[in-house]
C-alpha cells in the first residue's frame, strides 16, 4: 500500500502500522447485532405522551403575538415582492415596446 509521510505518521500514531508501514493489526469485522424487538403501538403512544409532557408549550398570549408577527411579515414581504415585480415588469415592457 503506497502512502505519503503524513498518512504514515497518522497511522503510526493510531497504531495501525509499524515503522515500516506494514499493518500491525487486522481490521475488526462489523458485528451483527440481533434485531431489536418492535415496540407495541400502546407503548409507543405512552412514550409519545411522556415526551409531549416535557415540551415547553407557549401561552395563549405568546401564540397570538407570534401569529401577529408572522402575518405582518408575510404582508410586508408580499408587498415588497409585488412592488419589485411591478417595477421590473413595467421597465421590461417599456424597454421592448419601442
Amino acid at each position: 500500500m503506497s502512502m505519503n509521510r503524513q498518512q504514515k505518521r497518522m497511522l503510526q500514531k493510531q497504531g495501525e502500522v509499524d515503522a515500516d508501514g506494514s499493518p500491525v493489526r487486522t481490521r475488526r469485522q462489523p458485528q451483527q447485532s440481533a434485531p431489536q424487538e418492535r415496540t407495541s403501538p400502546l407503548q409507543f403512544l405512552r412514550e409519545v405522551r411522556g415526551e409531549l409532557r416535557k415540551v415547553a408549550w407557549p401561552s395563549r398570549s405568546e401564540t397570538i403575538n407570534y401569529s401577529i408577527v408572522v402575518l405582518f411579515t408575510i404582508v410586508v414581504l408580499g408587498a415588497i415582492i409585488y412592488g419589485l415585480d411591478w417595477v421590473f415588469s413595467t421597465l421590461i415592457l417599456d424597454l421592448f415596446e419601442n
